[in-house]
């Protein structure tokens, strides 16, 4: 089973990713902010992180630097989910090893698609 961390602080962003995960499949493991992300990163070793960029204690781009500079498996397939859309914005986010970018809202009938795309093709490589 592939086993998917969410780090987002909106509780309503975090129902509705970790519903269409779970019916489609996924174990979920739930953070509502960075400092808690890294922890559980660690000790699940999750296959997909997905991250929101604007978090409580830390942003999105300090986590992903962290979780690839300190020990992370290089297969695991970190995804921005985050409402920064501005090019310099993902740019940023690609720069800090962030393997892609869904842009919000995302739309509930393509995201684990998506998402299973964006792993697929990183596991492939």
């Amino acid at each position: 089973m592939v086993t998917v961390l969410i780090i987002e602080d909106n509780e309503q962003n975090m129902y509705m990713l970790a519903y269409l995960l779970e019916n489609s499949g996924y174990k979920v493991v739930k953070a509502y902010d960075g400092v808690t992300g890294l922890k559980l990163a660690y000790n699940n070793q999750p296959d997909i992180i997905l991250i929101d960029i604007q978090l409580p204690d830390m942003d999105g781009y300090e986590i992903c630097v962290k979780l690839r500079n300190t020990g992370l498996p290089t297969h695991t397939t970190i995804i921005a989910v985050s409402s920064y859309a501005m090019d310099a914005d993902k740019e940023k986010a690609i720069e800090v090893g962030v393997d892609a970018y869904i842009e919000k809202p995302i739309n509930p009938d393509t995201f684990v698609t998506q998402m299973n795309s964006i792993y697929n093709a990183k596991n492939q490589s």
